[in-house]
């Protein structure tokens, strides 16, 4: 394949298809996003984004809208094209029989059905192919997929608010507001890109949240998830209320009959998990999860919930809000974890992005020793 340098020319079609799927970034769980231009004599004369599973791939809708013009067009696409036949054909076959001359992916396809294939097929059809372009950019759009796909687990985003001491909650378990609202508003986003919301049973407890998404046109709620050992949530919290029409899947180890009937009157879905401490199996969790097409997932928990999940090197990214306020050394902290002996045993992290939203400060970080921009986590 033919990985030489690219021209500003193709870094600008690139980016522009890379915008295009961005598009899609509330919408096509649990297929990736993808945009896709078609260019011919330096200029688009089509283009196209993933919309929704089930629905035409970029490609073919870029290649509808071009017609007779797709034929010695260079198509640029920030994910190889797939040579799988589901819910819709191989675009790497549509890309062929539409007499296109040249394709550009930003990444191969880590979906195993893929896996190189269709940059193969393409090039075997005698159409250049090149691939690599803006590979960190694509990278980062796709995470939960590439996770899916990688490690058969969604990628786990962890939100917190805070305290500049660190504390999320007084010791009577009130913490509604600390941040601002335009840092509850900004966590609207991150709800609608991420496929389900998980949380645990005291915040349920506490704060009766509903893990919706509000304030943002999405055609899809996220799936919520609550991790609950006993079954102890209250037949009257709001995630429950409307769980016939929006699904709540809790996770137990010890799912008690009576109980378990009950929820499952109300709608929820019940999944029993127990490890061998008789907790909720987060590991296993996971890996459901993402049986069930979670590609990412945002945890809005407590302390405890989110201390088993730092053990269990399930973090793969934090998403922090602080607010310029102290709550004292009483007030509940993020992580409920066991005393460390020596700073080596830090978990230590490394921020992608930082940024003020009215008075309150965002952090994005990662574990330091997350693996490069691939995606994975050790």
């Amino acid at each position: 394949m033919d990985n030489a340098q690219f021209n500003s020319a193709d870094h600008r079609f690139m980016a522009e298809a890379l915008r295009l799927a961005e598009r899609g970034l509330y919408s096509t769980t649990p297929n990736p996003r993808v945009g896709c231009v078609l260019v011919k004599e330096g200029k688009i004369v089509a283009s196209g984004w993933h919309v929704a599973t089930g629905e035409a791939h970029a490609e073919t809708i870029a290649l509808q809208a071009a017609g007779k013009q797709a034929k010695g067009s260079t198509a640029y696409v920030n994910l190889e094209p797939c040579n799988h036949i589901g819910n819709t054909p191989p675009c790497s076959e549509a890309l062929i029989n539409a007499g296109v001359a040249r394709v550009v992916a930003a990444m191969a396809d880590p979906n195993p059905l893929t896996a190189g294939q269709g940059l193969v097929r393409l090039q075997d059809a005698g159409i250049e192919v090149g691939c690599g372009l803006m590979a960190d950019e694509a990278r980062e759009l796709n995470r939960g997929f590439i996770s899916r796909m990688t490690r058969q687990r969604p990628w786990l985003r962890l939100k917190i608010a805070a305290s500049l001491d660190g504390k999320t909650a007084l010791s009577n378990g009130q913490s509604q507001w600390i941040t601002g609202p335009k840092a509850r508003s900004d966590n609207q986003g991150w709800r609608a890109r991420s496929c389900a919301i998980l949380s645990g049973s005291g915040t349920i407890r506490h704060d009766d949240p509903q893990l919706n998404v509000r304030e943002i046109d999405c055609s899809r709620q996220p799936l919520r998830v609550l991790v609950d050992s006993n079954l102890q949530i209250n037949p009257e919290a709001r995630v429950l209320q409307t769980a016939h029409k929006h699904p709540l899947l809790i996770a137990c180890s010890n799912e008690d009959p009576v109980r378990t009937s009950k929820l499952r009157k109300l709608g929820a879905q019940i999944l029993c998990l127990p490890d061998q401490q008789g907790r909720v199996d987060l590991a296993a969790l996971m890996q459901e999860l993402a049986q069930r097409g979670i590609n990412e997932l945002q945890v809005e928990a407590g302390a405890s919930l989110n201390g088993s999940l730092l053990a269990a090197n399930l973090v793969d990214e934090f998403l922090l809000y602080l607010a310029p306020c102290l709550l004292g050394e009483q007030a509940a902290g993020m992580f409920a974890i066991p005393p460390l002996q020596s700073l080596s045993q830090r978990s230590s992290l490394r921020i992608i992005d930082t940024r003020l939203l009215g008075d309150d400060l965002q952090i994005v970080a990662r574990p330091a020793q997350c693996a490069g921009n691939d995606g994975t986590s050790p």
